[in-house]
């Protein structure tokens, strides 16, 4: 049941086809929000970026691809992303002073989604519970603690996306998974924050749904060695001279993945 859901839920959420990288030709403007530091830049192919580069840390880039291809294969709304290219000469004669927060090389470009609004309290329950519910359910797994939003506010990194063939259908996108697999992850500092705390506790009391969920998480690391490829040889590095290894292990973050099996880990 939750496989042909999610089907119903992904959409039109087609990813670039990974290995493939857009060459950037243009930057438009720097990103009104982010702490990440992004850039909106115009590829090759006259699409639209949201173009997270030096200034987001190689580390974010790496959480972002990985969590990125996890979601993709778990068929959950997330924009639609690939690795971009920014030419030296691009960068040299461009006119904003910052632009030193972009980079030049291989960065993390996330389609730019027009037409959205940030999702407010008032319009959870328009979402569909079991798209809730995955929602919650993934984040969990990636240990993801920046998807909050409660009475006192906060940053669900959810968007409606208005339907170009209707005024009155939107449909959900998921953004920025920078802050996944998160080394100080705390489990009920996540449930009392999370955007849909209330469809994650029902989770998190339904063993028959927790065996369902973790048989998606197994299905989705099968392709995990070839996730890991589609990550650049140099975001390894905080340096560019190659010199300083990113603080990110991909043998703890494939084994912490990998305790969807325990019983422990849908534990509150």
């Amino acid at each position: 049941m939750l496989k042909h859901e999610a089907a119903q839920n992904a959409g039109n959420y087609t990813l670039h086809e990974q290995g493939v990288n857009v060459e950037i030709i243009q930057i438009l403007r720097r990103a009104a929000d982010g702490i990440t530091k992004p850039f909106i830049c115009k590829g090759e192919n006259s699409l639209i970026y949201v173009v997270k580069g030096i200034g987001a840390g190689k580390r974010s880039l790496i959480c972002e691809w990985i969590a990125g291809c996890l979601a993709q294969q778990l068929q959950l709304p997330i924009a639609p992303f690939c690795i971009v290219d920014v030419p030296e000469e691009l960068l040299a004669n461009n006119v904003y002073e910052d632009s030193k927060y972009l980079g030049i090389g291989l960065a993390f470009g996330s389609l730019e989604q027009d037409r959205v609004s940030k999702v407010k309290p008032e319009d959870i329950q328009t979402i569909p519970e079991t798209l809730q519910q995955k929602i919650f359910a993934f984040d969990w797994w990636i240990q993801n603690m920046d998807r909050t939003l409660t009475e006192q506010g906060g940053n669900p990194n959810l968007l409606w996306k208005l339907n170009i063939n209707s005024e009155f259908e939107s449909r959900l996108v998921m953004i920025d998974h920078n802050l996944a697999f998160d080394k100080q992850f705390h489990k009920q500092d996540f449930i009392k924050s999370h955007i849909f705390k209330a469809q994650g506790l029902a989770l998190l009391s339904d063993k028959a749904l927790q065996n369902d969920y973790t048989q998606l998480f197994l299905n989705a690391l099968q392709y995990w060695n070839e996730i890991c490829t589609g990550i650049p040889p140099e975001w390894w590095f905080s340096d560019a001279e190659q010199t300083v290894s990113v603080d990110f292990d991909l043998k703890v973050t494939y084994d912490k993945l990998m305790t969807c099996q325990e019983k422990i880990f849908w534990s509150k």
